[in-house]
């Protein structure tokens, strides 16, 4: 990577002609009225970056973090469709962290196409309206005389053509028009959106060209490794630092008391974790000297933590009420005992953690007061600021440039090794790369928090559901629970059932935990359809019917309903891609057999809709092979890159059956899971053929990265139970006497 050039690219930030008739076009805030029509955040702020050199190449920013997710393809598409531009002639960059200008620069949540779907179609039409407006005024014609067409504006009556290249400077001097009053595309009229392109950085990945974070190289660079205390937050009372100092290639050993908050549970931003930190001319130099440190730790409270007592705790929390009522409406108790069958139960998951391909790296380079970062963060202006309020620096002294990560599933939100990095440079006044080892990362993660959930399903003498009651034990302080530990009040079935209750109890945690893909949902998605499929045989229904029951049932009492707010859920949309993904799979066709079966799971989130049929089959010794997979998803009326986004759904399902495998458990405040081997990986031999079919609606879309991962977890189970009769009801598989062939 050519440094020097990159950093010469941030001088095109406002709208300028230059050298050669080149014009960058930085646009600008989208008006709050805007956002709001189309439904986003108020008070957005949507910046788009073109230029256009004489030759006719337009070369767009790409504003957010890239973590395998499409974005730096797909937002680009944006914008060049509404520019009207020749997509051979289009290419990409990836912008530096510069929210003054390009707004929001975080990805997590599938938000990148809600928030981005509007304004920067609005910022492409904005330059494809000066650059007729530049031709106009060169023709002597009217505007209205004039159109666009692939890279060109024409003037249809005289034959006359200018290729953008040869206007850009023109257009440069003109004032761009209001965002409010541009016009859109007709959809029919796409050329670029809903039509499959291939990731811009392909052929570098296949090729091993250096684009990724874990790529950078400074001259000068030192390489760090940190050595954390193997009980989260554990503190260093004593260390062989000078000795290990001698070692050849190691160039300082370093203390790090850290910076955790005292209530690391509650906080998003826990800080920079105490520990010794070894800074080496090569990585491995100072991976390797890490064998020769001898450190005396201060483990704190966390070492009496055992996943072991945390199960039993549950099971004690059960037979109590919740400590605490999330929602509740009817009368649970009295339809329960009213009710003609009555299923009780437990469910269960695990701890998880990321495992991303790429581990936690960052670049970081300190002088005179001004700092310099590369990092793979998917929240980069957040990870600013907490390097600022760390090491006491003014933002605007801290420039950030994006690279390319490979893979986020919600670990890279948090800004821990972006900090540490940033430290150690300052240390040293020398570039540094910090580079975590595996280890590190599956021992010193966010993880996604396990929980164990107690239900109580009531069914009427027609089968139906009449009652619902569940009691989370997550994980917490008093009422304040772990980083996507809770279930919100609106979670389906909630709303649908006549009689309901959600509580919750917690057991302290010295732990940090975080966002994994679909947070929240990626468990209790599992426990919800699991426990409906089992209410569905209780009642002897089948399951696809069964769920149409409930969501054409009336909604309940404090119920948001709106057809038209996305945010909602929408029981024609639910039943939509129920619908299809029955059809797709034959559903209603499937036939009983011992050791196969199909199993249904269905969730709404992060505004999208997906269900999804596993075809399974369990041999003798309890080995799981998962044959095919069909997913149907409603994301709205476009699928901006119909090639991205099949391969987003597909790797969210890869992922989920992953999830079926894995888990973290603690042994005295350790992680005991320290890699791959032991928080495996679905195999390339074991995963499905999958099938994703697209059910399109009236709504702006919306993005998947989230959605299209739930609903494989149950739909999994629920299969396995179709085909031996017995409930996976406890993950990873292996705790229900399951594993994969």
């Amino acid at each position: 990577m050519n440094i020097d050039i990159e950093l010469d690219r941030r001088s095109f930030l406002k709208m300028t002609a230059l050298t050669g008739g080149v014009v960058a076009l930085g646009l600008y805030k989208l008006p709050g009225a805007i956002a709001q029509d189309h439904g986003q955040p108020p008070g957005f702020v949507a910046v788009a970056f073109i230029r256009i050199d004489p030759s006719g190449v337009v070369t767009l920013m790409a504003k957010n973090p890239e973590l395998g997710q499409g974005v730096k393809t797909m937002l680009p598409m944006l914008i060049a469709e509404e520019l009207d531009a020749d997509w051979n002639q289009v290419r990409i960059e990836q912008a530096d962290a510069h929210p003054e200008l390009f707004g929001d620069q975080s990805v997590g949540g599938s938000t990148a196409t809600p928030i981005n779907w509007d304004p920067l179609r609005r910022v492409g039409a904005a330059y494809r309206q000066m650059l007729i407006t530049a031709a106009a005024q060169a023709w002597g014609v009217p505007e209205s005389e004039c159109s666009s067409d692939c890279g060109k504006v024409v003037h249809a009556s005289s034959g006359r053509m200018f290729p953008y290249g040869q206007l850009a400077a023109k257009a440069a001097t003109l004032t761009p028009p209001d965002l409010r009053s541009v016009k859109l595309k007709d959809p029919k009229d796409y050329r670029i959106i809903g039509h499959s392109h291939p990731g811009v950085d392909n052929r570098a990945i296949v090729t091993g060209k250096p684009i990724f974070g874990i790529d950078i190289k400074l001259p000068g660079m030192l390489y760090a490794v940190i050595q954390r205390c193997p009980v989260f937050g554990g503190k260093v009372k004593s260390a062989n630092i000078d000795e290990v100092g001698k070692v050849p290639g190691v160039r300082k050993v370093l203390v790090i008391e850290g910076t955790l908050s005292n209530d690391p549970v509650a906080a998003w931003e826990p800080g920079m974790e105490p520990g010794v930190a070894i800074l080496a001319d090569t990585w491995w130099q100072a991976q390797s000297a890490r064998k020769s440190l001898k450190i005396e730790w201060d483990y704190g409270r966390g070492a009496g933590q055992n996943s072991d007592d945390f199960a039993k705790r549950a099971a004690e929390l059960l037979k109590s009420p919740p400590t605490s009522s999330v929602r509740s409406y009817g009368d649970v108790d009295g339809a329960l005992r009213s009710s003609a069958k009555v299923l009780e139960t437990v469910y269960a998951y695990p701890f998880l953690a990321h495992g991303t391909l790429e581990p936690q790296d960052t670049t970081a380079a300190y002088s005179d007061g001004k700092l310099e970062i590369w990092t793979t963060s998917q929240t980069p202006t957040d990870g600013r600021a907490l390097v600022a309020t760390t090491m006491g620096l003014d933002p605007a002294n801290i420039t950030i440039h994006m690279c390319r990560a490979g893979g986020g599933f919600g670990r890279r939100l948090q800004n821990d090794y972006m900090v540490e990095a940033a430290w150690l440079a300052k240390q040293v006044d020398k570039p540094v790369k910090l580079v975590w080892a595996r280890e590190d990362d599956f021992t010193h993660d966010a993880y996604r928090p396990g929980g164990v959930i107690g239900l109580k399903g009531g069914l009427d003498a027609q089968g139906k559901l009449v009652a619902w009651s569940q009691h989370l034990i997550t994980f917490g302080e008093g009422t304040t629970l772990v980083q996507s530990g809770d279930i919100g009040g609106d979670q389906f079935p909630a709303g649908r059932v006549p009689n309901y209750s959600l509580g919750t109890s917690a057991i302290p945690l010295w732990l940090r935990c975080g966002a994994l893909r679909a947070p929240g949902d990626n468990a209790f998605a599992f426990v919800h359809q699991s426990f409906l499929d089992e209410l569905a045989a209780a009642a002897g229904r089948d399951p696809l019917d069964f769920q149409f029951d409930i969501l054409d049932a009336a909604p309940a009492p404090g119920t948001g309903v709106d057809p038209n707010n996305p945010e909602l859920l929408n029981p024609e949309r639910m039943k939509g891609v129920l619908s299809l993904v029955a059809e797709k799979s034959r559903w209603r066709d499937r036939q009983k057999s011992s050791g196969r079966g199909m199993g249904l799971g269905v969730h709404f989130c992060h505004l999208g809709y997906f269900a999804m049929v596993a075809e399974v089959s369990v041999d003798g010794q309890n080995r799981v092979t998962v044959h095919h997979v069909w997913a149907a998803g409603d994301i709205g009326s476009h699928i901006i890159n119909p090639a991205a986004a099949e391969n987003l759904c597909c790797g969210g399902i890869i992922e989920g059956l992953s999830h079926l495998q894995q888990e973290i458990t603690l042994t005295g405040g350790r992680v005991d899971q320290t890699n791959y081997h032991q928080h495996t990986m679905l195999r390339i031999r074991q995963a499905p053929v999958i099938e994703v079919f697209w059910r399109m609606s009236q709504f702006a879309p919306t993005g998947l990265g989230e959605p299209g991962l739930p609903p494989i977890l149950p739909a999994v189970g629920n299969a396995i139970f179709a085909a031996t009769g017995k409930r996976i009801r406890t993950l990873p598989l292996k705790r229900s006497g399951f594993s994969y062939a």
